[in-house]
């Protein structure tokens, strides 16, 4: 049997009329032409061992996160490290999964504090943001502290990042959407088990719920807010703060 990669990048890819809907509702392609670092947060969601170890594309991903954590940390802006939680398994977990798959998704996230379950070839500051989420979501109501804690900081735009995409990075990047966050999924700083279930996420955020951005452009972005703060706008109403 060939030894698994060690590590992958997703093919990703928004289809070409997807573009052109967009385009045509807005005027352009990416509805965040701007990015005000002070007021943006990296949400990264989920990378503990258990995936790192197991998917060669969260491996891939690796850098991608670090780079952008550290570049926006640099901006001024906010790193939020998110993981699951350990509660008992629910009876919908058990009757969904069955009681084994239930005990195994309960404990896949680690043990210990936030930290302590993470992967630990992060660098985490301490102003960052730790917390764990009792839903696949980081943003459902009363299921994580994030969102409280983006308001008092007052955030209104969150890169989504993390894996796996199609779970738990997609259902934070629906929820942040519903609460009035400004959402841009980084295409190349998520994972999921293939190139097909990655890639239907994104057409569902860029479609639906928020842009879609590779590092490069997140980057550049961040640079560019950097040396105009303040210049995207009024932020929105909700639970953005």
């Amino acid at each position: 049997m060939p030894e698994a990669p060690d590590a992958l990048l997703h093919d990703w890819a928004i289809a070409p009329r997807e573009y052109a809907r967009q385009e045509s509702r807005r005027g352009r392609r990416h509805a965040y032409a701007a990015l005000d670092p002070t007021r943006t947060a990296l949400v990264v969601v989920d990378v503990v061992p258990f995936f790192v170890d197991e998917n060669p594309y969260c491996r891939g991903i690796l850098p991608n996160i670090t780079l952008l954590a550290e570049t926006l940390r640099d901006a001024g802006g906010t790193v939020a490290w998110v993981v699951p939680g350990t509660p008992p398994p629910s009876r919908w977990a058990e009757e969904f999964y069955g009681p084994q798959v239930a005990e195994l998704f309960r404990t896949a996230g680690g043990r210990g504090t936030v930290r302590e379950r993470l992967w630990p070839g992060f660098d985490v500051r301490p102003d960052d943001l730790q917390v764990e989420k009792t839903a696949p979501s980081a943003f459902f109501p009363g299921r994580c502290d994030l969102p409280d804690l983006l308001t008092a900081r007052g955030i209104d735009t969150v890169l989504v990042t993390g894996t796996v995409t199609n779970v738990c990075c997609e259902s934070s990047a629906r929820d942040a959407s519903v609460r009035g966050y400004r959402v841009v999924m980084v295409a190349d700083a998520n994972a999921a088990p293939d190139d097909r279930a990655h890639n239907a996420t994104l057409h569902t955020v860029y479609r639906s719920f928020g842009d879609v951005r590779p590092t490069a452009e997140v980057l550049a972005l961040l640079a560019e807010g950097r040396r105009q703060p303040g210049r995207d706008g009024v932020r929105p109403s909700g639970g953005a703060g």
